[in-house]
C-alpha cells in the first residue's frame, strides 16, 4: 500500500501579515487581524461550506511554503524562540515551522462568510497566525466537546504563556498607524516579535505590517516604537 500522499491547495488565506516577523507564534493570540481565506477555483463551490455558519471557529491546516526547507528535511530536535532561541526541543513537542512535513494547525475564529462576489464563498476569520498568501490545506469545523481540553497540560510552552512587553508609541507615530490597525501592531508588539536569539537592546529592529514598516527597540520589559514607515 502506497502511503505518500500528494497535496493541494483547496484555498489560500489574505491578511497584512507580510514577512514572516511580527507574525504571533500561536493562533488565537492577536484577534485583532482579519483574514479572508479565498478557495481556489476548483473547491470555490457553497455546498462544501453549507452548515459551516453555524460553527464561531474553524481548525485550518496549512503549510509552512517559506521555511526555507525542502520536504523531508528535518531535523529532531528545533530550537523554540520563546525559550530563547538556544535550548533544543523535540520537533513533535514544539510547534515549530521546520517539521518532516511543513504543516501547520491553527484555530481560529470564523466571524464571516460572504456570499457576494465572483470568489464567494470567502470566509473572514480573526486570530490566524499564518502569513499573507499561504496555501490552505484543509479546513474543518471546531467542536467544543472534543477539541477543548480545559484539563490538558502544555508542557514547557507553560512557563512562558504569560510572557509580555509594554509596548511604548509615541503620539506622532500612533498617528501614523490606521486607526483600524492599531490594536493589531500593539498586540504584535506586545507578544515580541524579535527573532528568540537575538536579544541586543541596543539595536533597532523591524516588522512590516500591512503596509508599514514599524521599527522598534526593546529596553528591559519595555519595546519601544522609535519610527513607523509607510
Amino acid at each position: 500500500m502506497n502511503e505518500e500522499m500528494c497535496i493541494k491547495p483547496i484555498a489560500h488565506i489574505y491578511n497584512d501579515y507580510t514577512e514572516k516577523f511580527g507574525i504571533p507564534r500561536q493562533s488565537g493570540i492577536i484577534g485583532d487581524v482579519e483574514s479572508k481565506i479565498i478557495f481556489t477555483p476548483e473547491y470555490r463551490d457553497f455546498n462544501a461550506v453549507r452548515g459551516l455558519e453555524g460553527y464561531s471557529h474553524i481548525w485550518l491546516i496549512w503549510g509552512f511554503s517559506e521555511n526555507g526547507r525542502q520536504t523531508g528535511e528535518w531535523s529532531p530536535t528545533v530550537r523554540p524562540p520563546r525559550l530563547g532561541g538556544n535550548t533544543r526541543m523535540g520537533v513533535f513537542s514544539t510547534r515549530s515551522p521546520f517539521r518532516p512535513n511543513s504543516l501547520g494547525l491553527s484555530s481560529v475564529c470564523l466571524t464571516g462568510i460572504e456570499t457576494e462576489g465572483k470568489e464567494a464563498p470567502v470566509l473572514t476569520v480573526t486570530g490566524a497566525d499564518i502569513k499573507n498568501g499561504t496555501p490552505v490545506y484543509d479546513i474543518k469545523p471546531y467542536i467544543t466537546y472534543c477539541d477543548c481540553h480545559p484539563e490538558a497540560c502544555s508542557g514547557f510552552a507553560e512557563q512562558v504563556k504569560d510572557y509580555r512587553l509594554q509596548p511604548v508609541i509615541s503620539q506622532e507615530l500612533m498617528e501614523k498607524i490606521p486607526v483600524s490597525k492599531r490594536a493589531a501592531v500593539t498586540g504584535i508588539l506586545a507578544q515580541d516579535p524579535r527573532p528568540g536569539y537575538q536579544q541586543d537592546e541596543n539595536r533597532i529592529y523591524g516588522f512590516r505590517f500591512a503596509d508599514m514598516n514599524i521599527q522598534f527597540a526593546v529596553e528591559g520589559d519595555r519595546i519601544i516604537v522609535k519610527a513607523v514607515i509607510v
